[in-house]
Protein backbone atom coordinates (compact mmCIF):
# COMPACT_ATOMS: atom_id res chain seq x y z
CA UNK A 1 0.00 0.00 0.00
CA UNK A 2 2.00 3.37 -0.96
CA UNK A 3 1.20 6.14 0.62
CA UNK A 4 2.80 9.95 0.29
CA UNK A 5 3.70 12.54 2.75
CA UNK A 6 5.92 15.71 2.60
CA UNK A 7 8.69 16.18 5.17
CA UNK A 8 10.50 19.63 5.17
CA UNK A 9 9.68 20.64 1.50
CA UNK A 10 10.29 16.59 0.59
CA UNK A 11 7.45 14.31 -0.87
CA UNK A 12 8.33 11.00 0.38
CA UNK A 13 6.63 7.14 -0.59
CA UNK A 14 6.84 5.01 1.21
CA UNK A 15 4.82 1.43 1.58
CA UNK A 16 2.57 1.80 4.57
CA UNK A 17 1.97 -2.18 4.44
CA UNK A 18 5.52 -3.24 5.31
CA UNK A 19 6.16 -1.80 8.66
CA UNK A 20 9.06 -3.20 10.77
CA UNK A 21 9.26 -2.55 14.61
CA UNK A 22 12.69 -1.69 16.48
CA UNK A 23 10.95 -1.81 20.30
CA UNK A 24 12.01 -4.67 22.20
CA UNK A 25 9.16 -6.64 24.00
CA UNK A 26 8.46 -5.46 27.87
CA UNK A 27 8.13 -8.18 29.70
CA UNK A 28 8.10 -9.27 33.87
CA UNK A 29 10.66 -11.67 32.91
CA UNK A 30 14.53 -12.07 33.73
CA UNK A 31 15.43 -12.71 30.38
CA UNK A 32 14.04 -9.25 28.95
CA UNK A 33 16.44 -6.43 28.23
CA UNK A 34 17.17 -4.46 31.35
CA UNK A 35 20.00 -1.78 32.03
CA UNK A 36 21.21 0.45 35.02
CA UNK A 37 20.41 -1.91 37.52
CA UNK A 38 17.08 -2.15 37.44
CA UNK A 39 14.69 -5.05 38.00
CA UNK A 40 12.82 -7.00 35.12
CA UNK A 41 9.13 -5.44 34.96
CA UNK A 42 6.60 -6.27 37.12
CA UNK A 43 2.90 -6.42 36.36
CA UNK A 44 0.48 -7.81 39.07
CA UNK A 45 -2.96 -7.59 39.82
CA UNK A 46 -4.45 -5.28 42.21
CA UNK A 47 -5.71 -6.81 45.55
CA UNK A 48 -7.06 -4.72 48.38
CA UNK A 49 -10.01 -4.19 50.23
CA UNK A 50 -11.35 -7.15 48.95
CA UNK A 51 -11.07 -6.23 45.38
CA UNK A 52 -9.20 -9.12 42.80
CA UNK A 53 -7.80 -7.89 40.23
CA UNK A 54 -7.63 -11.26 38.75
CA UNK A 55 -9.97 -13.33 36.50
CA UNK A 56 -8.54 -16.40 37.44
CA UNK A 57 -8.50 -15.91 41.07
CA UNK A 58 -12.00 -15.02 41.36
CA UNK A 59 -11.70 -11.55 39.83
CA UNK A 60 -14.42 -10.14 37.30
CA UNK A 61 -11.54 -8.20 35.54
CA UNK A 62 -7.84 -8.68 34.85
CA UNK A 63 -6.63 -4.93 37.08
CA UNK A 64 -2.84 -4.82 37.65
CA UNK A 65 -0.04 -2.38 38.17
CA UNK A 66 2.99 -2.48 35.66
CA UNK A 67 6.33 -0.61 37.77
CA UNK A 68 9.01 -0.28 35.20
CA UNK A 69 11.62 2.09 34.57
CA UNK A 70 11.31 4.03 31.40
CA UNK A 71 15.27 4.45 30.82
CA UNK A 72 16.26 0.93 32.09
CA UNK A 73 13.34 -1.59 31.20
CA UNK A 74 13.30 -1.71 27.36
CA UNK A 75 12.86 0.81 24.08
CA UNK A 76 12.58 4.21 25.24
CA UNK A 77 12.63 7.73 23.51
CA UNK A 78 14.33 10.74 25.83
CA UNK A 79 14.75 14.06 25.85
CA UNK A 80 17.38 16.13 27.23
CA UNK A 81 15.28 16.61 30.79
CA UNK A 82 16.98 13.37 30.98
CA UNK A 83 20.70 15.54 32.00
CA UNK A 84 18.96 18.94 32.73
CA UNK A 85 18.17 20.51 35.89
CA UNK A 86 14.94 22.19 34.11
CA UNK A 87 12.05 20.38 33.45
CA UNK A 88 11.62 19.10 29.65
CA UNK A 89 9.34 16.45 29.68
CA UNK A 90 9.49 14.56 25.78
CA UNK A 91 5.92 14.68 24.91
CA UNK A 92 6.85 18.86 24.48
CA UNK A 93 9.67 17.91 22.83
CA UNK A 94 9.26 15.23 20.18
CA UNK A 95 7.64 17.38 17.55
CA UNK A 96 8.14 15.68 14.70
CA UNK A 97 6.60 12.05 14.66
CA UNK A 98 7.22 10.97 10.95
CA UNK A 99 10.96 11.38 10.25
CA UNK A 100 13.33 10.79 7.38
CA UNK A 101 15.88 8.15 8.71
CA UNK A 102 19.13 6.29 7.81
CA UNK A 103 20.02 2.98 8.93
CA UNK A 104 23.44 2.18 9.35
CA UNK A 105 25.81 -0.87 10.77
CA UNK A 106 28.72 0.08 12.80
CA UNK A 107 31.30 -2.68 13.78
CA UNK A 108 32.58 -0.67 17.50
CA UNK A 109 36.04 -0.59 17.28
CA UNK A 110 38.43 -1.78 20.54
CA UNK A 111 40.41 0.99 22.34
CA UNK A 112 41.71 0.47 25.81
CA UNK A 113 39.31 -2.47 26.50
CA UNK A 114 36.19 -0.59 24.94
CA UNK A 115 34.17 -0.97 21.84
CA UNK A 116 33.82 2.51 21.20
CA UNK A 117 31.96 3.83 17.90
CA UNK A 118 34.25 6.34 15.90
CA UNK A 119 34.24 9.99 14.01
CA UNK A 120 35.51 7.90 10.77
CA UNK A 121 32.71 5.01 10.70
CA UNK A 122 30.09 7.58 9.77
CA UNK A 123 32.20 10.32 8.24
CA UNK A 124 30.98 10.69 4.76
CA UNK A 125 28.05 8.00 5.29
CA UNK A 126 25.24 10.01 6.35
CA UNK A 127 22.86 10.90 3.70
CA UNK A 128 21.65 14.29 2.69
CA UNK A 129 18.22 15.17 3.97
CA UNK A 130 17.81 12.67 6.80
CA UNK A 131 16.56 13.58 9.89
CA UNK A 132 17.45 10.43 12.10
CA UNK A 133 20.03 8.51 12.41
CA UNK A 134 19.44 4.78 13.29
CA UNK A 135 22.76 2.94 14.40
CA UNK A 136 22.61 -0.65 14.40
CA UNK A 137 25.71 -1.73 16.06
CA UNK A 138 27.44 -5.48 14.74
CA UNK A 139 27.31 -8.11 15.58
CA UNK A 140 23.67 -8.22 15.45
CA UNK A 141 22.82 -11.06 17.79
CA UNK A 142 19.47 -11.44 19.23
CA UNK A 143 20.74 -11.64 22.32
CA UNK A 144 20.13 -7.60 22.26
CA UNK A 145 16.36 -8.99 23.18
CA UNK A 146 17.57 -10.75 26.19
CA UNK A 147 20.69 -9.04 27.68
CA UNK A 148 21.23 -7.47 31.17
CA UNK A 149 23.61 -4.77 30.46
CA UNK A 150 24.45 -3.82 34.12
CA UNK A 151 27.70 -3.95 34.69
CA UNK A 152 28.73 -5.31 31.52
CA UNK A 153 30.77 -1.97 29.66
CA UNK A 154 28.59 -1.86 26.78
CA UNK A 155 29.78 -0.65 23.36
CA UNK A 156 29.08 3.69 23.11
CA UNK A 157 29.64 6.32 20.98
CA UNK A 158 32.82 8.38 21.12
CA UNK A 159 31.57 12.12 21.69
CA UNK A 160 33.36 13.48 18.43
CA UNK A 161 31.39 11.33 16.42
CA UNK A 162 28.11 12.20 18.16
CA UNK A 163 29.19 15.93 17.45
CA UNK A 164 30.02 14.67 13.94
CA UNK A 165 26.36 13.01 13.66
CA UNK A 166 24.59 16.21 15.29
CA UNK A 167 26.10 18.57 12.84
CA UNK A 168 25.10 16.53 9.93
CA UNK A 169 21.73 17.48 10.48
CA UNK A 170 20.72 14.61 12.73
CA UNK A 171 17.44 15.42 15.32
CA UNK A 172 16.76 11.91 16.02
CA UNK A 173 19.64 9.55 17.09
CA UNK A 174 18.54 5.37 17.55
CA UNK A 175 21.11 2.88 18.92
CA UNK A 176 20.71 -0.67 19.98
CA UNK A 177 22.41 -0.18 23.38
CA UNK A 178 21.55 1.07 26.55
CA UNK A 179 23.18 4.61 26.27
CA UNK A 180 25.58 6.38 23.75
CA UNK A 181 27.29 6.94 26.38
CA UNK A 182 29.94 4.77 28.82
CA UNK A 183 28.52 2.57 31.14
CA UNK A 184 30.55 4.11 34.16
CA UNK A 185 31.65 7.64 32.78
CA UNK A 186 32.08 9.14 35.88
CA UNK A 187 28.62 10.81 35.42
CA UNK A 188 30.00 12.94 32.37
CA UNK A 189 27.61 12.02 30.04
CA UNK A 190 29.42 13.37 27.10
CA UNK A 191 27.24 12.65 24.72
CA UNK A 192 24.31 13.41 25.58
CA UNK A 193 25.19 16.11 26.28
CA UNK A 194 26.69 16.98 22.96
CA UNK A 195 23.90 15.99 21.10
CA UNK A 196 21.49 18.34 22.93
CA UNK A 197 24.39 21.02 23.40
CA UNK A 198 23.49 21.36 26.85
CA UNK A 199 23.79 23.98 28.77
CA UNK A 200 25.66 26.12 26.61
CA UNK A 201 22.83 26.13 23.39
CA UNK A 202 20.50 23.86 24.42
CA UNK A 203 18.63 21.97 21.61
CA UNK A 204 15.68 20.69 22.98
CA UNK A 205 13.85 19.22 19.89
CA UNK A 206 16.42 16.69 19.29
CA UNK A 207 15.65 12.94 20.84
CA UNK A 208 17.86 10.03 21.61
CA UNK A 209 15.89 6.45 21.44
CA UNK A 210 17.81 3.64 23.43
CA UNK A 211 17.49 -0.30 23.58
CA UNK A 212 16.15 -0.93 19.72
CA UNK A 213 16.81 -3.95 17.66
CA UNK A 214 17.08 -3.74 14.11
CA UNK A 215 16.09 -7.13 12.56
CA UNK A 216 18.95 -8.62 10.06
CA UNK A 217 16.41 -8.18 6.95
CA UNK A 218 16.47 -4.22 7.62
CA UNK A 219 19.25 -2.72 5.02
CA UNK A 220 21.29 0.14 5.30
CA UNK A 221 19.80 3.03 3.74
CA UNK A 222 16.77 5.19 3.84
CA UNK A 223 13.30 4.55 6.13
CA UNK A 224 10.31 6.68 6.83
CA UNK A 225 10.49 6.87 10.74
CA UNK A 226 7.41 7.15 12.96
CA UNK A 227 8.45 7.49 16.18
CA UNK A 228 5.23 6.13 18.66
CA UNK A 229 5.71 7.33 22.12
CA UNK A 230 3.32 6.89 25.54
CA UNK A 231 1.58 9.66 26.54
CA UNK A 232 3.97 10.04 30.08
CA UNK A 233 4.74 13.61 30.94
CA UNK A 234 8.31 12.72 31.85
CA UNK A 235 11.92 12.80 30.37
CA UNK A 236 12.06 9.48 29.21
CA UNK A 237 8.70 7.49 27.69
CA UNK A 238 8.46 3.78 26.63
CA UNK A 239 8.28 4.38 22.82
CA UNK A 240 7.64 1.94 19.40
CA UNK A 241 10.11 3.10 16.65
CA UNK A 242 8.48 1.85 13.57
CA UNK A 243 10.66 1.91 9.57
CA UNK A 244 8.65 1.48 6.75
CA UNK A 245 10.38 1.41 3.25
CA UNK A 246 10.74 4.19 0.52
CA UNK A 247 9.83 3.74 -2.67
CA UNK A 248 12.16 5.79 -4.72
Amino acid sequence: MTSTIQIKNQLIQFDLSKPTDLSIIMRPAEDCVRAWYVNPISIEPVMENGFIGDVNNGGVVNFRNIKFNPHGNGTHTECVGHISSETYNILDCLQEHFILAQVISVFPQEMNGDLVMFKEQFDGKIQSGVNALIIRTLPNTLTKKQINYSSTNPSYVDVEATKYIRDEGIDHLLIDLPSVDREEDGGKLVSHHAFWEYPENTQKHRTITELIYVPEEVSDGKYLLNIQTAPFENDATPSCPILYPIIE
